[in-house]
């Protein structure tokens, strides 16, 4: 495994605010009309027939457009940074732990990883279903629907997009089935266990109806996942530094195969690596523009309140701009969702830590 630091703390602090700056405003613009819809767990060539229109002839709607349609990539982000991270932490020693697949090592570290996920997820619900309930078009919740968010397995029950309220938690069961699959089966694995999985996921999806219910079951866990998760641990075992001409042209090749690979079934599914290498190469471009970096690494230290609290502020907000002022309620969105991040990243941190025994 390479030791010299691929990406700083700082840097990866930036990549988490580019990642949350796409979500936050994704779930906020999606939800509107006549905005573009994404192909996030499905793939409908009208979305892409659509946003090509949009683009070709823009409005006043532009930004919207381009949110709705790109800002659900951010997740493929924390995907890699998750995976790279884990690696960082738990591959770096020289000498290997006697780990057996199904030991107690193994279970404290999912029952860890699990704790660590519901301390995040437990605030944002709480929140959210007291706001949701009174405010208007609350959801109808069924016993079994709460019980599967608090264990974080909704992902797993039929129709999710029904199920699963509000809609940017099913990423804490994503994300605890990667946390499960990569103790089990990658932790310590050379390239070809990466590979091997990465490959069997893909085969996995593009034989799917691209607009059927199975491909939408699939990309809802593990499985949709696992191609940044996969070039995270890759990233972090086998990366090399690239030189500022090096990223720069990264960053230029991987905005042209976003755009192109978007619009074909099948080339879809690689678009979540060229995401994270536009990335990559964004944060390393911009990394002498000490102001706007700053900025981002600002973000990125609040990215995981924003994530649990911004289904809160969205609900109270949205209303306004499907009234007719897109911008004015999405900047008092933006505004309120900053602020209570701010207030949610300081109750998180009166929640006791779990320890990885």
């Amino acid at each position: 495994m390479n030791n010299q630091e691929l990406l700083t703390r700082t840097e990866c602090n930036v990549l988490r605010g580019l990642a949350i700056i796409g979500i936050v405003m994704h779930n906020f613009c999606h939800w509107l009309n006549p905005i573009v819809k994404e192909n996030e767990y499905q793939y409908f060539s009208h979305n892409v027939e659509w946003f090509w229109q949009v683009m070709l002839s823009p409005d006043e709607k532009v930004l919207a457009h381009l949110f709705s349609f790109f800002g659900h990539y951010g997740v493929p982000v924390f995907l890699f940074l998750s995976a790279y991270g884990l690696v960082r932490k738990y591959e770096s020693r020289a000498t290997e732990p006697t780990v057996q697949r199904f030991s107690l090592q193994s279970f404290c570290f999912v029952r860890y990883h699990f704790l660590k996920l519901f301390k995040m997820m437990i605030v944002g619900f709480v929140a959210f279903t007291m706001i949701d309930a009174i405010t208007p078009g609350s959801h109808h919740y069924s016993f079994l629907d709460v019980v599967a968010q608090m264990g974080m397995f909704n992902n797993l029950l039929p129709h999710p997009d029904d199920i699963i309220w509000p809609g940017p938690y099913w990423f804490f069961g994503l994300m605890l089935q990667l946390y499960i699959v990569y103790r089990l089966f990658l932790y310590r694995r050379n390239w070809k266990w990466i590979v091997g999985a990465i490959v069997v996921c893909w085969l996995l999806q593009i034989f799917c109806d691209p607009e059927g219910d199975m491909l939408n079951r699939i990309r809802y866990n593990f499985i949709g996942g696992m191609l940044p998760f996969g070039l995270g641990i890759l990233y972090a075992k086998y990366g090399r530094p690239l030189s500022q001409q090096q990223n720069a042209i990264m960053l230029i090749v991987s905005t042209v195969l976003i755009l192109i690979f978007s619009s074909s079934y099948q080339l879809w599914y690689f678009v979540p690596a060229f995401v994270c290498t536009f990335c990559i190469g964004f944060v390393k471009t911009i990394g002498k523009m000490t102001y706007l970096f700053n900025h981002l690494d600002w973000v990125g230290s609040i990215s995981a309140a924003m994530f649990v609290c911004h289904p809160i502020t969205r609900k109270v907000f949205i209303p306004i701009s499907r009234q007719g002022d897109l911008y004015c309620g999405l900047l008092l969105y933006v505004i309120a969702t900053i602020a209570l991040s701010w207030v949610f990243r300081e109750f998180m941190k009166k929640i006791p830590s779990p320890k990885l025994k």
